[in-house]
Formats: structure tokens, sequence, C-alpha cells
């Protein structure tokens, strides 16, 4: 039996935080969610709110925050280009201030926290499939350098805070996740194709579409967050947590052309600057440290999200555009 403890949730409206929020609650926490909602929707935590181990509040994490809380999972970052290169100095401040802020709210608090990393810090790949230890092919002045840069600061700040002290820390590289409450104008490729198609509206692909991606789905991720946090404090990162499966971009067009059953045309446009070509990760380590692996093929998630998704337009014709 899990022993019951306040966790704070910062970014807890978006995709993965709203989903992680459900997790924590369902494991008999009280969840703190936290979120500007600059990305993340009150619509993800709707069906939260008459909880009453659940609380909603409206903070940027470049403030500090003065709260009482167990265990920290910071999140919060606009996670898609179209979202976080709107305002890049503010994605860089989110990261870079924000760990900044919830280091020292847990230091005070001798908090366990963990970081939301992204595989981005790898940039585009010069190793195959990528390991923990690959220090990366990052540009530092290129247009997606708000984001990769600022979570790669963000990784520095907690491996120092770690050293210096002593403080519990965990460190999660997340690659590709989708699956329902994805933004419908998010940009992402998942999302992306499946609107475009359900829409009958061209999908559009980048290059060539022989570009390469790995997709976990949500539940998978969250479990595998979760499954971090409560390992032992030895266990700190940085740990890949993705589905190592891997698929061309135009093979994900087809699948998604073929589970919505839509008639959609593909339109190929100019690759956009430092998109990486490939993309998979190594999780022998979270099989090892955490005995975790995804469950959910992308087949089955895709269904998942395109029931998500056709609902939404359904209810909101205008969704997204």
């Amino acid at each position: 039996m899990t022993l019951a403890k306040r966790v704070l949730v910062t970014g807890g409206a978006g995709f993965i935080g709203s989903h992680l929020c459900d997790a924590l609650l369902a494991r008999g926490h009280e969840v703190l969610c936290v979120d500007n909602f600059y990305t993340g929707s009150r619509a993800n935590l709707a069906h939260l709110l008459a909880n009453p181990r659940f609380e909603l509040v409206r903070h940027d994490v470049t403030f500090p925050l003065y709260v009482e809380v167990d265990q920290i999972y910071n999140l919060a970052c606009p996670a898609s280009p179209i979202h976080y290169q709107r305002d890049p100095v503010q994605t860089t401040k989110t990261s870079v201030h924000g760990a900044i802020n919830v280091l020292g709210l847990a230091k005070r608090l001798g908090a366990r926290v963990l970081q939301a990393s992204t595989s981005e810090v790898y940039g585009d790949p010069e190793v195959h499939p990528q390991t923990e230890d690959y220090w990366g092919h990052v540009n530092p002045i290129g247009p997606r350098s708000c984001y990769d840069e600022g979570k790669r600061c963000a990784e520095t700040l907690f491996f120092d805070y770690h050293r210096q002290h002593g403080l519990e820390i965990k460190v999660a590289r997340i690659f590709n996740t989708y699956g329902p409450r994805m933004h419908p104008n998010d940009g992402r490729v998942v999302s992306n194709f499946i609107v475009h198609a359900l829409r009958g509206e061209p999908i559009p692909i980048y290059g060539n579409g022989e570009q390469t991606r790995s997709f976990c789905y949500v539940s998978d991720l969250v479990s595998a967050l979760i499954a971090l946090m409560e390992s032992p404090a030895e266990v700190t990162g940085p740990i890949n947590l993705g589905n190592p499966r891997e698929f061309t971009i135009r093979q994900l067009a087809d699948l998604v052309l073929a589970h919505t059953g839509s008639r959609s045309a593909i339109e190929t446009r100019p690759l956009p600057t430092d998109d990486p070509r490939q993309r998979r990760p190594d999780i022998t380590l979270a099989g090892t440290k955490l005995g975790w692996e995804p469950t959910v093929p992308l087949e089955e998630g895709l269904d998942r999200t395109i029931d998500y998704f056709r609902r939404l337009l359904a209810e909101q014709p205008s969704a997204g555009g």
C-alpha cells in the first residue's frame, strides 16, 4: 500500500500533466496542480475539480511558489515547437527560472523532485538509438534552442542541486508521447496528422517523410514517471522514457489514414530548421532500474487518440482552426 503524500504537479493542466494528476489521485495521493494555462487547459481537469484531494492553482513557475508538499513533478514548459517558439525567451525562462524555483522549494521542504526533461536534449543525434550517456548534438543558437538548451540547463541545475545540497532528484528524458488531451493545434505530428485526416484536409509531411520517430502512449509514460519518482534515492537518472519501436513519418501518416478511414492527400513541405532525422530511445536503463517497458502498441493508442479527437471536433468544430 502506497503511503499517501501531498504531491505538486507543475504544468498539471497540460496533456501529460493532467494524466499524471489522474494517476496520482488514483493511488490515494493529494494533488496540488499548478499551471499558468499558457498551453494547458482547464477542460483537461474538469473531471477532477470536485475531488476533495485535488487543488488547482493558477501560477507561473518563473515566480517562486510557497506551498507545503512531499513530492514535486516539474512538467511546466510548452512542449511543442509551435508553442515554445511563439515566445522563445519565456520558454527559456520557464525551463531555467522554473527549475530554480522548484529546486529551491524542494530544498526548503526536503522534498523529492522530478524534472520532465526531453529527448530534445540529444538534438539531431549522431548516435542511434540514443543512450543516456550520449551528450547530444544540439544547435545552441537555432529556433529550437530555447527549448533544447532550456531543458539541458534545467538538467544541469538539478544535478548541481543534488551534488551541492544533497537534494533527492529524478530526471526523466521523455520521448514523443501521444494520446487523448493533446492540444489539437500544437503542431505535434500525431495530433497534426489525426486532426487533418478527420477534417479531410491534406496531411503535411515535412521533407521526404523518411525521418523517424518513436511514439509512447501517455498511460505508459505516466506509469514510468511514477515508477521513477518512487525508485530508490540513488536512481537519479537521467533515464530515457519512451517507446523504442521506430516508425518513419510516412508510415505514421499511412497508419493515421488507415485508422481514420480518411481520404486526405499527403502534402510535402520543406523540412524545418534543425529537425532531427531520427529519434529512438534506448530504454535499457528504464527496464533495469524501474522494471518498466511500454505496453500499448501504436495501433491501439492511435485508435484511442482518434476517438478523442473525433469527439473533440464534433463538440467544437472550430477547435484548432
